[in-house]
């Protein structure tokens, strides 16, 4: 019986991943979202093919195809660009920049997308990779000063605060029950068990979605979630009767100009958040108030930098479903440095009493992270951040 061709499908269409995995000479693999698409290539594995859908969570199928191609060892794997309609536009600039071919969902078969994918595995082995040494990719490396820093400032700390430590743990058991540590996955420079102090009742997580849409400090004004077929084109409505001022995209049974189409994706995704910020959080317990904005809470993220899990100073560490939201673009240069408990936005945002724009967040991030790139590293920067922190501990809000 012939091998069945390894394909990873990176979307969510679940009509594609049925027919897909009706074909036996397919053995399929779906993963949901750029970042886990590439943490999965990054393990190693070797697929014959990639079959990507354009729109995705984290960024589109052009960034993902422009990270394949700047991994050497991914370059005998074909990759194909799915989309829901077709688009002239992104069928031209797919194959300008040597995506392998173009689907458009629904696929008519599997079995033709298998000859595809043979053909292509055989084509692109003749394709010579480029050399290791002209790839430029932009590499982080830890100072040893800033390590052992870490190790030393985090120890001492731990043992001379100990006893506030106690005193705090009992304080948060007395007041509600439940564990007194709180444990959460982050991505940092990798995913790693972040540890702070409990500072909410028990099953405040499952609030999060209500709040995020009512309260979240980083959430547009008005938000917009879908296309409405129903708004009018300032522009065509300009022209004759049956003119349209740009080419009509159909999308089941409506209709819309694909200006009009193009203005309220926009507006859709500039309503979406990245980063999920509660102001004056009703989960927060009394206690919890106080250990925030003292910081207290913090302290168990010591042993994550003794472990080596975060530094003292650098960016923020990030929940998954954030982290899956900037992985595209500028933005991912934020990961370059390593995961911190204190930084340079967040010292800001402390001296503004919790007031900071995403925009501003986003840009304080890349602007620590390029002292991370050549030789740009400053310890005194470092120390500088520290001194502010400290500046900065004692607040009103709870941000």
């Amino acid at each position: 019986m012939e091998k069945a061709l390894k394909l990873v499908y990176i979307g969510n269409s679940t009509e594609t991943l049925s027919l897909l995995a009706s074909e036996k000479q397919l053995s399929v693999t779906a993963q949901g979202n750029i970042l886990a698409a590439e943490n999965y290539l990054k393990s190693g594995q070797l697929p014959d093919a990639i079959l990507c859908e354009m729109t995705l969570s984290g960024g589109d199928g052009i960034q993902m195809h422009e990270w394949v191609r700047q991994r050497p060892d991914l370059n005998p794997v074909s990759f194909m660009l799915v989309t829901h309609e077709f688009k002239e536009d992104l069928y031209k600039e797919a194959f300008k920049r040597h995506i392998d071919d173009y689907f458009v969902i629904p696929l008519q078969n599997a079995e033709s997308l298998v000859g595809r994918i043979e053909y292509l595995r055989d084509y692109r082995k003749k394709i010579v990779p480029l050399e290791p040494e002209l790839e430029q990719e932009i590499t982080y490396h830890m100072p040893l000063s800033k390590r052992i820093f870490d190790i030393a400032l985090a120890s001492g700390a731990l043992i001379a605060l100990s006893p506030l430590l106690l005193i705090v743990i009992i304080a948060i058991r007395l007041e509600s029950k439940g564990k007194v540590y709180y444990t959460s996955r982050r991505v940092g420079r990798k995913p790693f068990d972040f540890y702070k102090l409990r500072s909410m009742r028990v099953g405040a997580d499952a609030d999060l979605a209500k709040l995020a849409k009512d309260k979240n400090q980083y959430a547009s004004v008005s938000e917009k979630s879908e296309i409405d077929f129903e708004i009018p084109c300032g522009e065509c409505i300009k022209l004759p009767e049956g003119k349209f001022c740009s080419p009509i995209i159909h999308i089941g049974t409506h209709s819309i100009c694909e200006n009009s189409y193009k203005i309220q994706q926009h507006e859709i995704d500039k309503s979406k958040s990245a980063f999920i910020k509660i102001v004056n959080d009703p989960r927060i317990t009394k206690v919890g108030k106080f250990i925030r904005n003292t910081s207290i809470d913090e302290l168990p993220q010591l042993i994550n930098v003794i472990k080596g899990d975060m530094s003292i100073v650098g960016n923020r560490p990030l929940p998954v479903y954030e982290a899956e939201q900037i992985t595209k673009g500028d933005m991912s240069r934020r990961f370059l440095a390593p995961a911190g408990i204190t930084g340079l936005w967040q010292v800001e945002l402390r001296g503004k009493g919790g007031d900071m724009s995403e925009d501003e967040r986003k840009r304080l991030d890349n602007v620590y992270s390029d002292h991370f790139i050549g030789n740009n590293y400053s310890f005194w920067y470092d120390f500088k951040l520290i001194l502010r922190t400290f500046k900065a501990l004692f607040q009103k809000d709870t941000v």
